[in-house]
């Protein structure tokens, strides 16, 4: 879905701030949303789940990577305070699997034993990895059902993007051209998505300036969340 390309890194995370779990330390408030706090636990495990997800290794993350991750925490707050019950559709037990594929191949860990290394290393197991993504993947869907009956795409829009980008590409490659009738369901669906990403973002935006989020200064970012056993 390529969709999920414009807006996955803010909503894969979303079921890590509904799943709680145990700390060895009592947790401090990096961000609150609307009155709703965001604990250094939270932090901790977006950044573990994120850079696994990407396939990062955990010492390799930036001060810029923990500070774009909090800005997704927030907004992932502010997208669950928008949620409704019920509206969100399951997503297919395929999409989930389908999504973990996608993942062992990026871990080139294919094999049982090397998946469970990989896992091990970002204090992962399996049933929250599906947990994380099914959750990911239900909001997900409710997103793009809030947004893209909104998108209109006419015959014009089409042609220009046939003319001014679909062409010159085919041609910078070298490859023969096609007709607009035989692409242009493919262009519509393209010219979607792009209008999809746009009000989302726009549609973040405003739920950021409506909202009361607060920093607490400084907020130190965490240390490389380290890897171990998963709970």
């Amino acid at each position: 879905m390529r969709i999920l390309s414009h807006f996955a890194c803010i909503l894969l995370l979303l079921a890590l701030s509904a799943s709680a779990r145990a700390a060895d330390v009592i947790d401090r408030v990096v961000a609150t949303v609307n009155g709703h706090v965001i604990l250094q636990s939270d932090w901790d495990d977006a950044l573990r789940f994120e850079a696994f997800v990407e396939g990062r290794p955990l010492d390799q993350l930036t001060d810029q990577d923990r500070s774009r991750s909090l800005d997704r925490l927030i907004d992932q707050e502010l997208l669950r305070e928008q949620a409704q019950s019920g509206d969100a559709p399951a997503p297919r037990s395929e999409e989930v699997q389908q999504r973990i594929q996608d993942i062992q191949q990026q871990h080139s860990a294919t094999e049982p034993g090397a998946w469970q290394s990989e896992l091990h290393r970002y204090a992962l197991n399996q049933p929250q990895l599906e947990a994380y993504i099914a959750h990911d993947l239900a909001v997900l869907h409710q997103v793009e059902a809030r947004l893209r009956p909104a998108v209109q795409i006419n015959p014009q829009n089409i042609e220009s993007y046939y003319r001014d980008t679909f062409l010159p590409q085919l041609r910078k490659l070298g490859a023969q051209e096609v007709p607009l009738a035989q692409v242009a369901g493919k262009i519509r669906e393209i010219l979607t998505e792009q209008k999809v990403s746009e009000l989302f973002t726009s549609w973040l935006q405003s739920l950021r300036a409506e909202s009361k989020i607060t920093i607490p200064v400084p907020a130190s970012a965490p240390a490389s969340p380290s890897g171990g056993q998963a709970p």
